[in-house]
């Protein structure tokens, strides 16, 4: 396996991202780091002098993530990998009117940008005839969940948007990769109100994120063992599906 020597990251505040921009980081990797608080990327940029180029910005602003990308690019070239890591998860319920702006804010996050992170790079990559995108989806794509309508949603449109793209690629010398994570210890599960079977921490999801990327696959569902839950609940009638998540906890809505 090729070293990784250049990547561009959304969402590398905390969490998911923060894991790996410092497991790519500590390879020796040249880092575009993209997150809306600046400090935590600052800190990341002390840690690692030299490595990381910040970007504080919010990945639904497309001509700020343009400028980053353009940035990135003339300064160190087109990058390996990027990675659309960045988004929210909240509980929503449709009916209380208030709440609609939150779908809105989740839909933009997790699936415009999305694109907007892998739209100013697909050109130089295409060009370059190589190249790889990775699209941090979830398990809570693959059915709908209960009081997470818009997470949900914007994950299973993020899985099918991931895929188009892969199969738009495939010619390009471009790889895509949509990963779908279970649970993960980061400040987003921190707050479920609920178990969370085969929950792992982010430095060990960083890893096997890492590895899959590697391997250049097209779908993987980490820890593995989700995917078998995943694969389950999509096999189940609807009527048995609706009895046996109508009572689960939620996730809490924003106050």
């Amino acid at each position: 396996m090729q070293p990784v020597r250049k990547l561009f990251l959304t969402g590398a505040s905390s969490g998911i991202g923060q894991a790996l921009a410092e497991h790519y980081a500590a390879q020796g990797a040249l880092l575009g780091l993209v997150a809306r608080r600046a400090m935590p990327l600052q800190a990341l940029a002390t840690r690692w002098p030299g490595q990381i180029s910040c970007y504080p910005l919010d990945v639904t602003d497309a001509a700020a993530l343009r400028a980053a990308a353009d940035d990135f690019i003339g300064r160190l070239g087109v990058p390996d990998i990027v990675i659309a890591n960045a988004g929210v998860s909240v509980g929503t319920l449709t009916e209380h009117p208030e709440d609609l702006a939150v779908i809105r804010q989740v839909m933009d996050t997790n699936l415009y940008g999305m694109a907007a992170t892998f739209s100013p790079f697909i050109g130089g990559m295409r060009r370059a005839g190589r190249g790889r995108l990775v699209g941090i989806a979830s398990v809570a794509g693959i059915r709908g969940l209960p009081g997470s309508a818009a997470y949900s949603a914007s994950k299973a449109a993020a899985i099918s948007y991931l895929e188009s793209l892969r199969v738009e690629l495939r010619a390009s010398g471009i790889s895509v990769l949509t990963i779908c994570p279970g649970y993960i210890a980061t400040p987003m599960t921190e707050r479920n109100p609920f178990p969370m079977p085969f929950l792992i921490p982010a430095d060990v999801a960083a890893v096997r994120f890492a590895q899959a990327i590697a391997r250049r696959r097209s779908y993987v569902v980490i820890p593995w063992q989700m995917g078998i839950v995943g694969k389950l609940l999509r096999l189940l009638p609807n009527a048995v599906y609706d009895r046996l998540l109508a009572g689960a906890p939620r996730k809490p809505r924003r106050p």
